[in-house]
């Protein structure tokens, strides 16, 4: 069901200044940068290797764009450190639901475009022991004409 560490969500503050530190500290570089509106995000994706199943594992850098934005709001009572984990899956609508039978609250109803084409969804941090975990179907692995993101 899940097949990897996807990514580690970091939401900071400076987002040139966050990816320069990963850059200069430990070598990773930009793979992708994008805006996702919806979620109201600027983020820099930072490829740290390929793994067994195809995919690769990844930092996630995340700058609010709006006060009201998710990121923003937990900057505001966090600071800058890591806000989530994401586990890859062949099937995050199938992942959901077994994961969510198993009792656990899956935040959106549907899951949402993410990172690069990617499908998403969240489960909810006060089931799973305090951290936001999100689960992610790569563009590369979702089914033909469907899209979503991290």
């Amino acid at each position: 069901m899940l097949t990897r560490i996807d990514h580690i969500g970091i939401a900071c503050f400076d987002l040139d200044a966050t990816v320069e530190f990963y850059r200069a500290t430990y070598g990773f570089e930009v793979f992708h940068t994008e805006v996702n509106e919806e979620q109201g995000v600027r983020e820099a994706m930072l490829r740290i290797n390929g793994t067994d199943d195809g995919g690769a594992s990844w930092i996630q850098l995340l700058e609010p764009t709006r006060e009201d934005s998710t990121v923003a709001k937990w900057l505001a009572k966090n600071g800058e450190g890591v806000h989530h984990i994401a586990f890859g899956t062949d099937d995050v609508d199938g992942a959901a639901e077994t994961i969510g039978g198993r009792g656990v609250r899956v935040l959106y109803d549907e899951p949402r475009r993410g990172s690069m084409g990617s499908r998403i969804t969240f489960l909810h941090p006060k089931d799973c022991h305090g951290v936001l975990t999100e689960l992610v179907t790569s563009a590369t692995s979702a089914p033909e004409g469907e899209s979503g993101g991290h």
